[in-house]
This record gives C-alpha cells, structure tokens and sequence, in this order.
C-alpha cells in the first residue's frame, strides 16, 4: 500500500487541485464562486441573461461546473478504495510493478467519475428547469424562495434514514468485498468496476448534493461543508451514526427555516 500511495496519490492529489481550482474561478460563469461565496446572504439579483435562456455553450458549461466540482467533492472520500483495489489487483496478478497496476487505478476512477459525470447531467437539466419556473435564480444559483429551499433540507435528511441511504453507505463504508467478489480483467474490466462502484456512491451521496440547491451551487462554504460531511460519514467509526444524526439535524434546521418564513 505505501508504494501505491507514493505513485497514485500524488495524481489523485493533483486532480483534486486543478478541480477544485476550477470550481474556485467559476470558469465560464458570470461570476466566480469566490464572489457568489461573498454575496450568500443575496438570494437573487438582476442578470444580463433571461431565466431559462440557455445557449448550448451555457449548458456545455453548466455541466463541466457540476462534474469538475463533483471531482473536487468526491475524489477525498474515495481515494482509499481506488488504492484498495490498485493493491488488490497487484496482489491478484502477483506484479511487482506499479507501471502495470496505475491503469487498473485510472480506469478505475474514471468509471467512478464518469458515474458521478451522469449525475452532473441531471443536475444540470434540473439546474435549468428550476431556473426557467423562476425557482432558482439565474445570477446566484439558488432556490430564491426560502421555504423550497426549507424543503430539499428537510427530504435530504429524512434520505438520510432510508434503507436504501443505509446499504450504499455500507457499501461505500466496507468495499474491500465489492472489490474481492466483483474482480474484473483488464483496464475495462476496473473502469465497469469504478462504475458500479460510483453508482452506489451516488445512491449514498446524492441528496446531501442536492442541498446545493439550497445553499447556493457555487457557494464555497456549502460545497466544503458537504465535502466534510461525505469524507466523514465513509470514515468515522461511526459513520452510520453520524449520517442519521446529520439527517436529523437537516429536518429541524427545514423545520425552523418553514416555521420562520410563516
């Protein structure tokens, strides 16, 4: 495992970096996240764009915008598994160079980023049709009506109690069986692997990015809180627990923000 880490998580470290950067600059926003991040308080506020008025370039940008950040988002919590199973696939061909494994290891995060690369696509189709019902606003990319927003925190948190929310965590708390009984030959083998492997990740992660909606897509406070909470409910011994008591914690806070607005 160390000569794994020393090999592939420098990359994984680097493809971290440049996805978060992008985030960071809003490249091809109107404006950076850096600046959404500074007007949070403001929910909308005039745009030189219509609501909805969507070029094929604007939604080719959108997308890159939720996949690049969804990079950024998952590659800490799943860095592990992509090293378990570069390891495994060492051990199981009984090779002692890392030049033979490190394709196992990149496809096999390309499948799991090309799972999270099709939820991109459904946010970004969501992201529009909100925006042209006049529910998120087209400047700060947010839900402008606080109880929508009260709304998504509170199905985000019941999600948390599902038994469906509950497998995929365990899933993604426990992959050394996945990995061992799913094995696979090849570098298309390891990427299908990855995607399997994204998809229950998206089946565990998916309604905590959702509350983007309702903090603000390009809100930098959001986003690293969410990165917080993915990396910690996969890790913490308890991780179970803490899930339910974030769900938890998500319904009251709905609750409150529904009862404040009347």
């Amino acid at each position: 495992m160390r000569h794994h880490t020393r090999l592939l998580l420098p990359l994984m470290a680097t493809l971290f970096l440049l996805a978060a950067a992008y985030t960071v600059l809003g490249v091809g926003m109107d404006m950076s996240a850096l600046e959404m991040t500074a007007m949070a308080k403001m929910r909308d506020m005039p745009s030189a764009r219509a609501a909805g008025d969507w070029s094929a370039a604007y939604w080719v940008l959108v997308f890159l915008m939720w996949w690049v950040m969804m990079v950024a988002m998952m590659l800490p919590s799943v860095a592990p598994t992509v090293l378990l199973h570069a390891a495994l696939h060492q051990h199981r061909h009984q090779q002692n160079h890392s030049a033979k494994t490190a394709p196992q290891a990149g496809a096999f995060l390309g499948g799991y980023l090309l799972a999270w690369g099709g939820f991109s696509a459904i946010a970004t189709g969501l992201q529009w049709g909100l925006e042209a019902t006049g529910l998120v606003s087209p400047s700060m990319m947010i839900l402008i009506d606080t109880r929508a927003g009260a709304v998504v925190l509170i199905l985000a948190g019941l999600y948390q109690f599902t038994p469906l929310k509950t497998a995929c965590l365990r899933h993604c708390r426990s992959p050394a069986d996945f990995l061992t009984r799913r094995g696979r030959l090849g570098a298309f083998g390891a990427f299908v692997m990855g995607g399997e492997h994204g998809a229950i990740c998206l089946g565990c992660c998916w309604a905590l990015m959702a509350l983007l909606f309702a903090g603000g897509i390009m809100n930098l406070w959001w986003i690293c809180a969410l990165l917080t909470l993915v990396v910690a409910e996969k890790h913490l011994s308890r991780g179970e627990l803490f899930a339910r008591g974030v769900g938890a914690g998500l319904v009251v806070w709905g609750l409150w923000q529904l009862i404040s607005v009347g």
